[in-house]
């Protein structure tokens, strides 16, 4: 039997919705009459979800029974019969006969006499609900089945296998693998599953709507689904942690209710059994060989048997191969840790360091946590662990283990290098700078050494880039603390390796010869013991101009080994190397696998950025730019936010949005103006160039570009001016500046930029061919620049210079080859959405008489291809010398022409050339 009811006069369950229609969907599947058993964890919702199929029932016109499993009373024959039944015995008992009615009142504990026969209290019970129901439909529910006492769970089970043909359903709940009595027959089963993670979010946003974004995802992670969990997890928090002002507990802490609900289920359990299940909450990793071997020296009288017993009770599962154990929830193994006395924790700690000595990270975090004194060997074990876990992007355990280690260091200076390295960590890992800063202060406090140093400048560089500061304050912060080391360098030495990169990121966004400077006079201060990646960093970031192309083996060596490297940073760091000699698709499978969360995410994302802009994924480039911007704003990393800003303006400007890309590039060049970042100031240099491009305004094209670069020479220290090299030259040529073409093109020849990668070659063959003024030789040097391998996988640089290729041969008169070229063109153009370059190839391709308009009407207005395209370019408002640059014309002859197009069109000006050339397009 379905109950329904008016949904508008009930409270709703989040996420619950389906789970509600099922089970109806069960309870009714039996033509009159059925019985379903839901089962879940503790905390799922089954007792939420029985009240309200109670409440549904009710509503319907149903009358609802309802009994629940106490451990207190599972021992005592027939409570929850007594529960169950205690509402309809005064009114129906009279329609059984003497023999039931005295084997149930005696059952019932409503009279004494001989303990009744089971069946005879179950056929009874049976009588007197059915004739209960004759005239009210029942649903008898049952909460906790569990617990209910094995008599009441018998004759449960009878009354269920004979439901049918009655008008009485029944509907219990139960913890899994805990099913009481009730085994089979007569009855349906659900297992309400755990909420999806968009109900999750929701149900823990409304109950708690001040919980920051970061507490509100590890709360969500904990809960794994859990409804009790997503309620009570939070209330457990002190109020910073639930501003997100400081780290979250691991793991979280139970309330009250949580405890009740999952510590409940181990307090149950044999005492073997709950070591055992201490040491694997633990261990964590869940080997099952290294969980038997630490319990058997524990106690050697612990086995196999425990593992079962755990399994059996629904709250471990072991995988096919008995390899791995794992708890079925979160807060199972919380509530085994929380129902534990620290001595019996230390002792597991100890007995799990012994067994682990093959595993040194493994062994030397279970020795911290068995400390209960200062020890040195101990805290320098952990040291060297935090090390290769930060290497390996770790860098939670990391910080457990640096700080564990502090606690643990008997020398000031230790500790306060320790607690200094797990708060560079943290800032760097997370953004967590408040608490950051507080472990800086408390190694000032007890001490410092020169490493303790490196960190506490490091966490005031992230410090001053996630807030107001500036680049320079930033850099000589950092600089003033490497300078007053008085040592070589030391390949495993992360505090130095760190400060260094940073260094790097520093003088990449301050875009000047001063920051760098100093920085290559250390790395000459420490020759040969310069690691491989630091040195090829520092060459392809700072002055790639002069520095990429030597670094080019070295490079090599990096991408080949990236198979193997472990550490999201390395990785990080590679790609963006790989990035100057376009070798980004060798790296990007070993990027992907770099976890996308966190604040390291930060550092991936532009790489992917730059790939997708490059090889033509634009929509794909602008969703991971919005992306990117998003979560600089979330983990306040202000600094690089602007290089996502980038991307969404390159995009814009590429397909004709000129007032979106424009106020980008205003946005940018103020901020990296006003806090020395010139490196921005010059991107937003390079927006303004694609601006004018889309416009055909070579004038102020060739200002931009030489903004970043002046003709005739590559700008040191500005990466930028790699990415405008065609476009200046184009400019150039375009404004009657041939000399300043020729020397930028042999400036880029000089450095050897041909020979960083395919692309790069493409376009410098292209920007020489733009500045020869043979057409005999510019033609060669457009085939030239359009053969070298792959170039297409690039495709908005190769349809520039197939557009630019085609205009050329349309000027050389070789029609047929010029239409090839420009039809290429359009077709990439109109792919990339690319419209102001689409109409720009479509315009030329229509002057070359490719495209022709079909008029239609008695008397044809007729244009010349080449009177067509200056129509159009004049009512885009250009001047006749703007025109003329962009045609290879004169701006007489562009003056003739608009002379002969006016009476054509039977206008008197340029203003009415936009109307007039739209009625013509109608014709």
């Amino acid at each position: 039997m379905v109950y329904t009811a008016d949904a508008n006069s009930l409270p709703a369950l989040v996420g619950r919705d389906e789970d509600v229609e099922r089970v109806e969907a069960l309870l009714g599947s039996v033509d009159s009459g059925g019985a379903v058993l839901l089962s879940g964890e503790p905390g799922v919702g089954k007792t939420t979800l029985l009240n309200l199929l109670g409440q549904r029932a009710l509503t319907a016109g149903a009358r609802v029974l309802r009994a629940g499993g106490t451990a207190v009373e599972s021992e005592v024959a027939y409570s929850g019969l007594n529960q169950l039944l205690f509402p309809v015995w005064e009114e129906s008992s009279g329609t059984l006969e003497g023999a039931h009615r005295d084997a149930l009142r005696v059952a019932l504990g409503f009279g004494s006499g001989t303990p009744p026969d089971r069946f005879l209290v179950s056929n009874a019970a049976l009588v007197l609900l059915r004739g209960a129901a004759a005239e009210t439909p029942i649903l008898l529910i049952v909460d906790d089945l569990q617990w209910v006492d094995p008599a009441s769970t018998a004759v449960l089970q009878f009354v269920a296998r004979r439901l049918s043909g009655s008008r009485i359903t029944f509907l219990a709940a139960t913890h899994p693998g805990k099913r009481g009595h009730l085994e089979s027959g007569g009855r349906a089963e659900y297992e309400i599953p755990p909420l999806d993670g968009e109900s999750s979010r929701l149900l823990a946003g409304l109950r708690h709507p001040d919980l920051a974004g970061c507490a509100l995802d590890c709360v969500i992670a904990a809960a794994q689904g859990n409804p009790l969990a997503l309620v009570e997890l939070p209330a457990a928090l002190s109020g910073p942690q639930r501003a997100g002002l400081e780290r979250l507990p691991d793991p979280l802490p139970l309330s009250r209710r949580l405890r009740e609900a999952f510590g409940s289920r181990v307090a149950a359990l044999p005492a073997a059994t709950r070591r055992l299940l201490l040491v694997s909450a633990l261990e964590e990793t869940g080997d099952v060989a290294v969980l038997q071997a630490a319990v058997q020296r524990l106690c050697s009288a612990s086995g196999p048997t425990d593992l079962e017993a755990a399994e059996c009770h629904g709250l471990v599962h072991i995988d096919q191969f008995g390899h791995r154990l794992r708890f079925l929830h979160p807060m199972i193994r919380t509530a085994v840790l929380e129902g534990s006395t620290p001595t019996e924790r230390r002792a597991v700690h100890r007995e799990l360091a012994e067994v682990l000595n093959e595993w040194p990270d493994r062994r030397a975090y279970h020795l911290g946590e068995a400390c209960t004194e200062l020890d040195e060997c101990v805290a320098a074990l952990l040291e060297g662990s935090a090390h290769r876990l930060v290497r390996r992007g770790d860098a939670t355990a990391a910080i457990r283990a640096l700080t564990k280690a502090a606690h643990l260091s008997p020398g000031a200076a230790d500790r306060a290098r320790r607690l200094s390295a797990a708060a560079y960590v943290r800032a760097d890992a997370s953004g967590e700078l408040i608490t950051a800063s507080r472990l800086i202060d408390d190694a000032r406090r007890v001490g410092t050494d020169e490493r303790a140093l490196l960190y506490s400048a490091a966490v005031s560089v992230h410090r001053l880039l996630d807030g107001e500061g500036d680049i320079d304050t930033a850099h000589q912060t950092l600089l003033k603390a490497i300078e007053s080391l008085d040592r070589s360098y030391d390949a495993c030495d992360l505090a130095l390796d760190e400060a260094l990169h940073l260094l790097v990121l520093l003088c990449c966004l301050g875009g000047r010869r001063e920051l760098w400077v100093p920085l290559e006079k250390i790395l000459d201060r420490l020759g040969a013991d310069v690691p491989r990646l630091l040195a090829v960093y520092v060459a392809t970031q700072g002055d790639p101009a002069r520095t990429a192309l030597p670094a080019q083996p070295d490079l090599e060596e990096l991408i080949a080994g990236l198979p193997q490297e472990t550490s999201p940073a390395r990785i990080t760091r590679i790609g963006v190397v790989s990035l100057t000699a376009d070798r980004f698709a060798d790296v990007r499978d070993s990027v992907s696998r770099i976890s996308p969360q966190g604040r390291k995410q930060i550092f991936v994302l532009p790489l992917l950025c730059t790939d997708a802009f490059l090889t033509g994924r634009w929509d794909e480039a602008t969703a991971l730019a919005d992306q990117g911007v998003r979560l600089c704003k979330e983990l306040s990393f202000e600094a690089l936010s602007w290089y996502f800003v980038y991307y969404r303006a390159v995009v814009a400007a590429a397909r004709g949005d000129a007032a979106t890309a424009g106020e980008a590039a205003e946005a940018m060049a103020l901020w990296g103006t006003s806090r020395g970042a010139l490196h921005l100031v010059t991107l937003a240099e390079h927006v303004q160039v694609l601006i004018r491009q889309a416009e055909g305004d070579f004038e102020r094209v060739y200002g931009h570009a030489a903004a970043v670069s002046p003709a005739g020479e590559l700008a040191p220290y500005t990466p930028v001016a790699l990415l405008v090299v065609v476009d200046l030259v184009e400019a150039a040529v375009r404004t009657g500046r041939r000399e300043e073409a020729a020397a930028h093109v042999r400036a880029v020849r000089s450095a050897g930029i041909a020979r960083l990668s395919p692309r790069r070659a493409m376009l410098v063959d292209a920007a020489a061919a733009m500045a020869a003024e043979a057409d005999e030789a510019a033609i060669e040097l457009f085939e030239q620049a359009l053969s070298h391998p792959g170039v297409q996988q690039w495709p908005f640089d190769w349809a520039r210079v197939t557009l630019a290729y085609g205009e050329r041969l349309r000027k050389a008169r070789s029609t047929t080859e010029a239409r090839a070229s420009l039809r290429a063109a359009l077709a990439a153009f109109e792919e990339l959405g690319a419209r102001p370059w689409a109409d720009r190839a479509a315009r030329t391709l229509q002057a070359s008489g490719g495209m022709t308009r079909r008029a239609e009407g008695p008397e044809p207005v007729m244009l010349t291809p080449q009177e067509l395209e200056i129509a159009h370019l004049a009512a885009t408002g250009l001047t006749n010398k703007q025109i003329a640059e962009r045609l290879y014309l004169s701006p007489r002859t562009v003056g003739g022409h608009l002379g002969r197009i006016f009476p054509k069109l039977g206008i008197a000006s340029r203003a009415a050339l936009r109307d007039a050339l739209m009625n013509l397009g109608e014709r």
